[in-house]
C-alpha cells in the first residue's frame, strides 16, 4: 500500500509539474509584452523628462527675468524707454507654456522613478501609452508655436521697423533681448526633447502586444 502511495504521490508531481512550468511561461510573457523596452530604454525615457524639465526651467526663468530700461534716439530725441516680458503676449505665451512643460515633465519624472525603484515598467498599458504620448505632441506643438510667435517679436527689436527712423532697439536694451534669446532656444529645446519622447513612445507601441 505504502508503494502505491507514493507512485500516486509521484505521478500527481509529474502531472502538477507541466502546470506549474505553464504558469511561470504565462507571467513571463505577460512581464514581456508589459516590457517591450529594456531597463536602458526606460532609464533613457527617464534622462530625457529630467532634460526637458530643466530646459522649461531655464526658458521661464530666463524670460521672467528679463527686463531692462534704458534710453533710445528717435529723429533726434533721447527718449527713455523700459522693456518687460510681460509688456508682449507672446513672451507671456512663452512663460506660459515653458511652466505647464515643466510641470508636465515633473510628473512624469516622479511617476517613471517610482515605477523603476519598484522595478514595474515605466509604461503599465497601452492605454497610458496613447496618453504620454497625446500629452507630449501637445505640448511640443505648443512649445513651438510659442518659441516661432517670440522669436518674430525679438527679430523686429532687433532690425526696427523698415522705412522708420525706429532704431534696433537691441542695441540700448542688449541684456533684455539676451534673457530673450536664451529662452527662445531652451524653449525649442524643450520642443525637440518632447519629441523625442513621443517617438519613443511610438517606438513602444508598435513593439507592445494588443
Amino acid at each position: 500500500m505504502m508503494m502505491n502511495g507514493q507512485k500516486m504521490a509521484a505521478a500527481e508531481v509529474a502531472v502538477q509539474l507541466p502546470e506549474s512550468k505553464m504558469v511561470t511561461e504565462n507571467i513571463g510573457g505577460s512581464a514581456a509584452a508589459m516590457r517591450p523596452f529594456g531597463r536602458k530604454a526606460e532609464v533613457m525615457n527617464v534622462l530625457l523628462r529630467v532634460l526637458c524639465m530643466v530646459t522649461s526651467v531655464v526658458a521661464l526663468s530666463s524670460m521672467v527675468t528679463a527686463q531692462q530700461s534704458s534710453t533710445v534716439s528717435i529723429y533726434g530725441f533721447m527718449l527713455p524707454i523700459q522693456s518687460k516680458w510681460s509688456f508682449s503676449h507672446s513672451f507671456e505665451y512663452v512663460v506660459g507654456v515653458s511652466a505647464v512643460v515643466a510641470a508636465h515633465s515633473l510628473l512624469q519624472l516622479l511617476i517613471s522613478v517610482s515605477r523603476l525603484l519598484r522595478k514595474s515598467p515605466v509604461i503599465q498599458s497601452r492605454t497610458h501609452a496613447w496618453l504620454v504620448f497625446a500629452g507630449d505632441q501637445i505640448f511640443a506643438y505648443a512649445t513651438i508655436s510659442a518659441g516661432a510667435a517670440a522669436s518674430g517679436v525679438t527679430n523686429l527689436n532687433r532690425t526696427g521697423i523698415r522705412h522708420t527712423a525706429l532704431p534696433n532697439f537691441c542695441k540700448p536694451l542688449q541684456s533684455f533681448c539676451d534673457h530673450v534669446a536664451v529662452s527662445i532656444f531652451f524653449t525649442f529645446l524643450s520642443c525637440f526633447l518632447l519629441a523625442a519622447s513621443a517617438v519613443q513612445e511610438v517606438i513602444w507601441l508598435s513593439r507592445s502586444k494588443h
